[in-house]
């Protein structure tokens, strides 16, 4: 029986960054389909008590950059601590990666997203600019129409869905990987979501 994992994140998150990679290994691994499902943090956290990183506590902003620098060590993966784009609107890219998924399937979203992750965290890239995108989706040599066709309604559409589909699933957070209704919360939680994968 095949498995599939709903892949819920934002394109801007140091921790999809950090686990995506990984993720995608370990579903290919598993043989598992991957339903990649970017949502809008911005409607998820008023409704569920998450704040963004300007509004935390001095004390957990603080620890957020060390938690931060030791993923970054433990994993070896570049890593800018202080973004010269972040925080960053991930609005349009999240736009792009459903439409890309829609038109060229699911691996190349999951390709374009981990370029999109890569260019905020460790190439000093603005992924709100539509120039940058473009440039992200010739890098993974994707069709340049995918830019337009992800302004469209049906984009919005979708995009919408899967935010409202997280909330009522119980997501509060990014990354989320969700197998048959169970939760895994955070790129620190993949041992627990191979060990599920492994089980069933």
């Amino acid at each position: 029986m095949s498995l599939t994992i709903d892949y819920y994140l934002v394109p801007q998150s140091p921790w999809t960054y950090f686990g995506h990679v990984r993720f995608t290994a370990l579903a290919a691994q598993a043989g598992a389909t991957v339903r990649i499902k970017p949502m809008d943090l911005g409607q998820i956290f008023p409704k569920t008590g998450g704040l963004p990183v300007g509004q935390r506590s001095a004390q957990r902003q603080a620890y957020r950059l060390v938690e931060l620098r030791r993923f970054a060590d433990h994993l070896q993966l570049p890593l800018n601590l202080h973004p010269q784009f972040f925080p960053v609107a991930g609005d349009d890219a999240a736009r792009l990666i459903i439409t890309v998924d829609q038109h060229d399937g699911a691996d190349a979203a999951m390709r374009l997203c981990g370029a999109v992750l890569t260019a905020v965290w460790a190439q000093e890239r603005n992924i709100a600019d539509a120039a940058v995108l473009a440039e992200l989706l010739h890098e993974q040599h994707l069709d340049a129409a995918r830019l337009a066709q992800s302004k469209e309604a049906g984009a919005q559409t979708t995009y919408q869905t899967y935010t409202d589909e997280a909330l009522n699933i119980g997501v509060f957070g990014a990354p989320t990987y969700v197998v048959d209704g169970e939760l895994f919360w955070g790129q620190d939680r993949l041992e627990f979501l191979q060990r599920r994968l492994q089980a069933a």
